[in-house]
């Protein structure tokens, strides 16, 4: 028996959660074991014990794994081990990362690595909230210095009611679904999407998820103290302040010089001659700085400067009210919108919003579009999704392009969230929709602009958007981490205001509410004041862009372009599909192939027509419709002779539909020889005159026209 095993119980939203410590993973710096219903998930903290001089930044690295077994599930495809992250995963990692980083230390600088794996999985309880909150857990009780604890959870929106944590058959009646990070005292991270819910109901959520993590935090923190072990010293990397001290009072008129710049690669080309001044200087007497010739000066140097820049942009932020390149608070920077950029492409867009340009492609079609998740819950396929793609050419770097990264593919599923919750529903579009976003120049907010590219070139395709959509991104400066302390909220912050800044709130929505939101801090935490003031600073700056774009575009195209392929439906019973497929598939890849158009039913028994050709679409839809639903009394048909018997002819007025043309029905006059009248191949127009209840269709020619007796040959 393990006498160091200890287990823990919460009610977390009517949900018994059950940590347990001192079992598995005992030489990991922290390990818990959590579990609610069946779900079970390990987290474990490893920081290491040594950390190079010159190690400038804290390499934290979150990973989380969710395996197959866990729902007794293989993997499907060729490999069946778990192999690269999944999206979901990679979403998770982000989720957990970013409201942890700044809890460290300041001057913690050794890699730490969180690793939480899903190891047995049931619907009922949610991994991925479990997955944030053993890493919380783990670090609490392990010795790697923590300003915790923390807590997760999830907020849905249920006939008006806030829920907790909602259970996943659950999210289907919920106009909101938000994961909210905090500490005991405040909000760390926000990320969700709403049916275009207003900035006040947000607020509420946020803060009804606020109340229930205070709580988890304090049964965190009661772990802690009974299992917990001693937090670790550790020499923090500090400060040169004799360098700081000399470069404020030799270089400041020269580092707000540089904050004046208005274009950003000209600004980054003052700061870097600045900084080989700065070099030059150091280089000649180093002492004078805190520093010796030994010392990597050009590095010391660098980091200084940014040091520098981070002080005086804030402190003339908050002094003075004064941002980079004199631009106002709450001031949107110019933008410009044009929609068909790309001559091929089914819609397209391109947003401009000062440095920042993304241009959109849309790509609409049928089910052969549709994207597969094969995830641990099980397989799904998503008709609509969004590319995010960021090459270094958009910031003018040198790089090769190493394919998608972390942050794309976060920055891709905020913008993925705004949009789909302006999108007609699937039985008003019935088509898949991709929307690839390149970003072709970035400085701040490049998501956001997705989301306002992405929203034209859809409207651009003729998807019947319930509204347009925009999306600004919202800056805070804070003097400190003080409750009481002067802040100031910034509209459509720059690259160097989201780096120099204390946070990153995005907000994206209509007219009428929002769709999607996300907010990432660098401070311990911010209060109800700061985020009512963000929302309600973002709202006007949304309001304000919408009306730039509107200027282009504010409603859909009522035909599609040209090319675009065109979806015809046509209802059968469900047990007649095997019919419309045939033996084999005969059936439905005959009419494919007749008509040149895609078929495809699903199991409702709606069955869509693609084609660019919309005659061919209507054409083949009348086909399958005789063929399931047969044909209508008394209808002229069009029909072409197949055989020739002594009592008539068998005429096909479809493909596979076929009907008995009687010998007492093709002329006035009495007919011996059907071969008199008619031969293989002919065509002929007939009326349906009886379909009996076997499903036999007898056809008449003379109802219509009677057929005259052939010449006899010579």
């Amino acid at each position: 028996m393990n006498e160091n095993k200890k287990e823990f119980n919460y009610n977390f939203g009517g949900k018994n959660i059950t940590i347990e410590t001192g079992r598995l993973a005992k030489q990991a710096d922290g390990a818990v074991l959590i579990s609610c219903e069946g779900t079970q998930l390990l987290a474990t903290v490893v920081s290491s014990k040594t950390v190079s001089e010159e190690q400038d930044f804290f390499p934290l690295l979150v990973d989380y794994k969710e395996k197959f077994y866990a729902a007794g599930k293989f993997l499907g495809g060729f490999n069946k081990r778990e192999g690269r992250p999944s999206n979901a995963e990679i979403l998770l990692m982000r989720m957990v990362d970013r409201p942890f980083r700044p809890l460290f230390p300041e001057g913690y600088n050794y890699e730490t690595i969180i690793q939480m794996t899903v190891h047995s999985y049931d619907p009922k309880a949610d991994p991925e909230v479990l997955a944030g909150i053993g890493a919380a857990a783990a670090l609490a009780i392990s010795d790697v210095p923590f300003n915790g604890p923390a807590g997760f959870c999830k907020v849905g929106r249920i006939n008006g009611q806030f829920v907790l944590n909602p259970m996943q058959d659950e999210w289907e009646k919920s106009d909101l679904e938000m994961v909210v990070a905090g500490s005991k005292e405040a909000i760390l991270m926000t990320e969700g999407e709403a049916s275009e819910l207003s900035e006040e109901t947000m607020l509420d959520a946020i803060m009804f998820a606020h109340q229930h993590i205070q709580g988890l935090c304090d049964f965190i923190s009661s772990i802690a103290k009974e299992v917990g072990k001693t937090k670790r010293e550790f020499t923090p990397v500090i400060p040169n302040h004799k360098l700081m001290d000399k470069l404020f009072h030799d270089f400041e008129a020269d580092a707000k010089a540089c904050l004046q710049v208005h274009h950003k690669l000209s600004r980054q080309n003052a700061i870097a001659a600045m900084e080989e001044k700065i070099i030059k200087t150091i280089v000649e007497k180093p002492e004078d700085f805190g520093l010796t010739a030994e010392d990597k000066i050009s590095k010391k140097a660098h980091s200084a400067v940014d040091e520098l820049m981070y002080k005086l942009m804030r402190k003339d932020i908050l002094d003075n009210k004064r941002r980079i390149g004199d631009r106002k608070l709450t001031e949107v920077r110019p933008i410009e919108t044009e929609t068909n950029v790309l001559r091929k492409v089914h819609g397209s867009s391109l947003f401009t919003r000062g440095e920042t340009q993304v241009m959109a492609a849309v790509t609409i079609g049928g089910k052969d579009g549709e994207q597969l998740v094969d995830a641990v819950p099980g397989l799904s396929y998503l008709h609509f999704y969004l590319h995010y793609t960021f090459a270094p050419y958009c910031v003018g770097e040198a790089r090769g392009y190493k394919g998608v990264g972390r942050r794309e593919v976060g920055h891709g599923n905020l913008a993925e969230r705004a949009l789909r919750k302006a999108l007609p529903t699937k039985k008003e579009f019935p088509y898949s929709i991709r929307v690839a976003c390149e970003v072709t120049e970035s400085n701040g907010s490049s998501s956001m602009g997705s989301i306002c590219s992405g929203s034209m070139a859809l409207m651009d395709a003729g998807v019947p958007m319930r509204a347009p959509v925009a999306g600004v991104a919202m800056g805070l400066i804070k003097e400190n981490d003080d409750v009481n302390s002067k802040f100031v909220i910034l509209t459509d912050i720059l690259g160097d205001e989201d780096h120099l800044g204390d946070m990153d709130f995005k907000v994206a929505g209509t007219s009428k509410g929002i769709t999607a939101i996300q907010m990432d801090i660098k401070v311990k935490g911010i209060t109800r004041e700061i985020l009512h003031q963000a929302l309600n600073q973002a709202h006007d700056g949304r309001i304000h862009i919408l009306g730039e774009m509107s200027k282009t575009v504010s409603s859909h195209r009522k035909e599609l372009k040209d090319g675009v392929p065109r979806i015809g439906t046509v209802k059968i019973a469900p047990d007649k599909i095997g019919a419309l497929i045939g033996p084999s598939g005969k059936n439905i890849k005959g009419l494919q192939e007749e008509f040149k158009v895609t078929v495809e039913v699903d199991e409702e028994g709606v069955v869509k027509v693609i084609s660019a050709d919309t005659k061919a679409i209507k054409e083949a839809i009348e086909v399958i419709d005789l063929q399931i639903n047969g044909p209508e009394l008394g209808k002229d048909y069009d029909a072409v002779v197949v055989s020739i018997k002594e009592y008539g002819a068998f005429v096909d007025i479809a493909s596979n539909v076929s009907g008995l043309l009687h010998v007492s029905e093709i002329a006035n006059e009495r007919v011996n020889n059907v071969e008199d009248y008619l031969s293989v191949g002919d065509n002929v127009k007939v009326k349906v005159v009886e379909v009996d209840r076997f499903g036999k269709i007898k056809l008449s020619a003379k109802a219509i026209t009677a057929i005259t007796k052939k010449s006899p040959k010579k």
